[in-house]
């Protein structure tokens, strides 16, 4: 690695050394290499091209999706001292004017802007007046037509190819299988480019899965009683669903707010910027708050429904803990959103191939979710990374789940459903094993069937999770056009033969009776500061909450949570000492390090 690149990095990041394979990435770009980099969020994707950009001759060009991505990144550029700027549809005429001037001036070190103007013929025009460094292709899996956040716009970046060969390229993402590799490189045009692929690993998160009770309301507020203070996600199913969770949520006394597209755009703006900018927000959303969150301190993701694939689930948990300090990502399903999500993929407009493979991913994450392995080498497997479990960070690690052979159990409930017709839910086929006499059970005789009230033996919390893991296993389907009546699969015939065996995990205690302090012990949480170092980070906090609210930014952009913790800790004596910090470049030592000095000495 030259030493201009290594400099680069400590002068005006704060970062000695590189992680990973940042430097071999580094140094093929810089080359004029092609790449397709692989690397799990926090992983220091945006290095890999923005340290290039800055050695190489011209102005990097970022293709980056969201607007209020590109206008964060921006601003923390600016913040190091990095000529950076955007064009997207918040400037106007003047503004975009400007910023076309200046590239055209050899002013920009990096353009962020997004494909459907990059696209038009005018912008394109203005790229062959200008001197461009590289193209770099953020969030590459949007190529994907059968990933989660598909941007048509992106297959026709090809254009970048056919157009400036010579200039190199990088592509970049979080989240994709070997199969969305490969058609990002085909889609692309990036065949030929040198592929890094870094660890999906994110070891600093802490994975825990518990079974819904109810609407899993009460769940999370337990949930979040470890994270008072913190700042988190908590993804819905629905838009009604979310405001209804983040009503729940603000009752309880929790600083919630909710993001969904159904929403007034200004005041889903203004929820988003508070998000970012303060500190202990807990933002309750659909997917639609997505790829821009890059803020680095949220200390959890929570999901109240089950997601739709194993892709989204990795992403969206690793908005969490970007800092690579703990967090935890924390999931509560039931029946109910399996049933749910199968009938979103039924009866949508897409095609019977694409719903084959929806359907298809639902089922590898009901399998990840009712797996008594470690959650890693689950997850990390469907990436085809291996992993030898045992990771120490996930319920199943940290808690063993208690198995029981469910066969008899299996057995009788797949005769029970058999029994009523294959036409009933399973709160119905549950009153019938259970022998409650329901007016449901008497109006169409089930009470006179051989399995009525053969489940006796088991509770109804019990019962539920024989059918969930009944469904999860595929050998009971929610047929979504009646209902989510249950039906048979083939695969239930050697168990109703008594050919198979089946075990299923021990249904939890119900987490109302843990009490807290074993709540809060499960919950990852970061090292406590000593007393006098815990005053002196509260001190910076408050500083840079003021400095952000001054700037309009988002806090974080100012300076991230470990750095002032790194500070708190080292209690810094003079500038020199507090250059050696990691984050501090020398721009923001410029900028904000006598101010620093001087709220650690009033908070001794």
């Amino acid at each position: 690695m030259p030493d201009a690149a290594l400099d680069l990095l400590r002068r005006t990041f704060g970062h000695n050394d590189f992680r990973g394979e940042q430097a071999q990435i580094v140094q093929h770009v810089i080359d004029g290499g092609d790449a397709l980099v692989l690397m799990p969020t926090g992983g220091g994707k945006s290095l890999c091209y923005q340290l290039p950009a800055l050695l190489r001759d011209g102005c990097g060009l970022v293709v980056s999706p969201l607007i209020a991505l590109m206008q964060d990144q921006v601003e923390a550029l600016r913040q190091l001292g990095v000529r950076a700027a955007f064009l997207n549809s918040t400037l106007d005429a003047a503004g975009a004017a400007e910023v076309e001037r200046q590239l055209l001036a050899g002013e920009l070190d990096l353009l962020y802007v997004a494909p459907e103007r990059l696209l038009t013929g005018r912008f394109l025009s203005l790229l062959e007046r200008a001197r461009i460094a590289l193209f770099a292709i953020d969030e590459a899996h949007c190529v994907s037509q059968w990933g989660h956040d598909f941007r048509p716009e992106y297959r026709q970046l090809t254009v970048l190819h056919e157009r400036w060969p010579e200039i190199p390229r990088i592509a970049l993402t979080a989240t994709a299988d070997a199969p969305t590799r490969r058609e990002i490189a085909e889609r692309l045009a990036l065949e030929d480019a040198r592929e890094f692929v870094s660890s999906f690993d994110r070891p600093n998160l802490r994975y825990r899965i518990v079974h819904k009770d109810g609407s899993g309301a009460r769940q999370l507020i337990d949930f979040l009683a470890a994270h008072r203070g913190s700042s988190g996600i908590v993804y819905a199913f629905s838009r009604k669903r979310v405001e209804g969770v983040a009503e729940q949520l603000q009752a309880a006394g929790i600083k919630a707010l909710a993001y969904h597209a159904g929403m007034d755009s200004a005041v889903r703006a203004a929820n988003q910027r508070r998000f970012l900018q303060e500190d202990g927000v807990v933002m309750v959303a659909t997917i639609a708050f997505g790829m821009g969150i890059d803020k680095p301190d949220v200390r959890f993701v929570a999901h109240v429904d089950l997601p739709k694939s194993i892709e989204g689930y990795y992403q969206e948990t690793g908005r969490a803990g970007r800092d690579g300090d703990p967090a935890d990502a924390w999931l509560a399903y039931g029946l109910g959103d399996v049933v749910n999500l199968r009938q979103l993929i039924t009866q949508g407009e897409a095609g019977e191939e694409r719903k084959r493979l929806e359907l298809r991913k639902l089922d590898a994450l009901l399998g990840y979710c009712e797996s008594t392995a470690c959650r890693r080498q689950s997850l990390l497997g469907w990436f085809g990374e291996p992993h030898p479990g045992a990771c120490g960070n996930c319920d199943n690690c940290l808690e063993p789940p208690e198995s029981w052979d469910g066969t008899e159990a299996a057995r009788k409930a797949l005769s029970c459903v058999y029994r009523t017709g294959q036409r009933f839910g399973v709160v119905h086929v549950m009153d019938v094993l259970m022998g409650k006499p329901t007016d449901k059970v008497r109006q169409y005789g089930h009470d006179q069937l051989s399995t009525w009230g053969i489940g006796r033996d088991l509770d109804e919390r019990a019962w539920r999770g024989v059918f969930r893991q009944l469904v999860a296993g595929g050998l009971l389907d929610a047929d979504v056009e009646r209902h989510g009546a249950l039906r048979l699969t083939p695969l239930s015939t050697p168990v109703l033969r008594g050919e198979q065996e089946l075990r299923f995990r021990r249904e939890p205690e119900r987490a109302a009776a843990r009490g807290r302090d074993r709540r809060r012990g499960t919950a990852a949480a970061l090292p406590d500061l000593a007393p006098d170092a815990q005053l002196r980070f509260d001190a910076l906090r408050d500083w840079r909450a003021t400095m952000a609210k001054e700037q309009n930014v988002p806090a974080y952009v100012i300076f991230h949570d470990s750095t002032l913790r790194a500070i708190a800790e080292a209690a810094p004596a003079d500038l020199d000492d507090l250059s050696r910090i990691p984050g501090i470049g020398a721009s923001k030592l410029d900028r904000y390090g006598e101010d620093v000095l001087q709220h650690l000495f009033d908070a001794d």
